[in-house]
């Protein structure tokens, strides 16, 4: 045959196309539930990632202007007098008094006269800090070190309600990565061992409770989690390892580990059991122990699954609020100890988005941070998917 031919066998001709359709109204008319079930998970399923993105979308326009440089959250007021203002231009008059074109149109003279008055008395207010002019917006002050007034050396500040805003994200990045780790290093081992045993190793009758048993601490509240870590963790880990901060990364840590257990263990359970029983038997035949077969053999062939549960934990913990607002201490103090107070993303933006003026640079910092939070939490997934994508080929031999 041609190549020409077989073009044109390979291409599907009307008639195909008209009885690829006609089954697939045959399908709708014989099995009407099912074609409409099929339909409403895609819708479900189109919805979902709609309403993720339709998130991002809006916490990312309410933070735009930081992340373009729009905002300006300096103290010190250019001054000018009322006597000037018919020496401005209407743009020029209207920038000053921070006024939109409705509202400037329906003022008169005598009342944009007595605004400027009022811009005057705020200036006489303003602090005299060589620090008042001081953009703290701009991406050099968010990230670097910088000697504020009364200050030996320069810090990393983030201080949003004072004279001279300073907005540093550098002291919550720091804290949520400690509490986070913290978290990890406690959940990820023993949720794998849990795991481990329950799949492997425990009897069948064990596994019937102990499984449920663990995965109900899923339905824990987080606040009750935050509670038990403010009244009791704090102090009997205080008293243990004898640290100064009662309320510590530390203690905000182990409290995420618990939150963060279930999620960890439940999926590294479901990718252990996945693995045929074959593997095992295999090597119980060669003279292998159960624990030798489920950590040589059965715990490398479901490393791909094992590896999406502790991605999914990371994300679980670096996003939990109430935990780390109850047990972090809620400073922001630039130190790798784990036993010092450390204040995180997420606490921060709960602690002080209800508080803050809507539309101000403060209010825009927050959703800036969420913005940033969400963007972590995607290239962690983003990434995790494609090692996960790169340990499944090389498990089945392929590169």
């Amino acid at each position: 045959m041609s190549y020409t031919n077989a073009a044109f066998v390979t291409q599907p001709s009307g008639n195909n196309r008209s009885a690829r359709w006609a089954g697939i109204l045959r399908g709708k008319k014989r099995r009407p539930l099912e074609w409409l079930a099929e339909k409403g998970i895609f819708l479900v399923s189109l919805s979902a990632i709609l309403m993720v993105f339709l998130i991002f979308l809006f916490v990312g326009r309410e933070a735009l202007p930081i992340f373009l440089g729009r905002m300006d959250s300096s103290v010190a007021i250019k001054v000018i007098q009322p006597d000037q203002m018919a020496s401005l231009s209407r743009e020029e008059l209207q920038a000053y008094l921070e006024l939109s074109d409705d509202e400037f149109a329906g003022m008169d003279e005598e009342t944009l006269t007595l605004m400027m008055e009022v811009k005057l008395e705020e200036a006489a207010e303003a602090p005299e800090d060589k620090d008042a002019s001081v953009n703290t917006t701009e991406w050099k002050y968010l990230l670097q070190p910088h000697q504020w007034t009364g200050y030996d050396k320069p810090e990393h500040i983030w201080q949003p309600v004072s004279e001279i805003h300073k907005y540093n994200i550098i002291p919550l990045l720091i804290g949520s990565l400690k509490a986070t780790l913290v978290a990890l290093l406690f959940a990820v081992p023993l949720s794998l061992a849990a795991a481990i045993y329950v799949s492997q190793l425990a009897s069948p009758r064990v596994k019937e409770w102990l499984k449920p048993a663990i995965e109900m601490l899923a339905g824990i509240p987080s606040v009750v989690l935050g509670f038990f870590a403010l009244l009791v963790m704090a102090t009997v880990l205080q008293k243990v390892f004898g640290y100064d901060s009662r309320l510590n990364a530390f203690v905000a840590g182990v409290a995420l580990g618990l939150a963060i257990v279930p999620v960890v263990f439940s999926i590294a359970e479901d990718a252990l059991t996945s693995v045929p029983r074959s593997y095992t038997q295999a090597a119980l035949a060669l003279g292998s122990s159960k624990w030798q077969a489920a950590w040589r053999i059965v715990l490398p062939a479901a490393l791909p699954g094992v590896f999406a549960a502790v991605v999914l934990g990371f994300g679980r913990a670096i996003g939990e609020t109430m935990i780390v607002l109850m047990a972090s201490g809620n400073a922001s103090i630039v130190s790798w100890d784990l036993f010092e107070s450390a204040r995180t993303i997420t606490a921060t933006i709960a602690a002080e988005l209800a508080e803050t003026v809507f539309g101000d640079h403060h209010y825009r910092m927050l959703f800036m941070l969420g913005t940033l939070l969400f963007a972590v939490t995607f290239v962690s997934n983003l990434a995790a998917d494609l090692i996960i994508h790169r340990l499944k080929k090389q498990l089945e031999g392929r590169t």
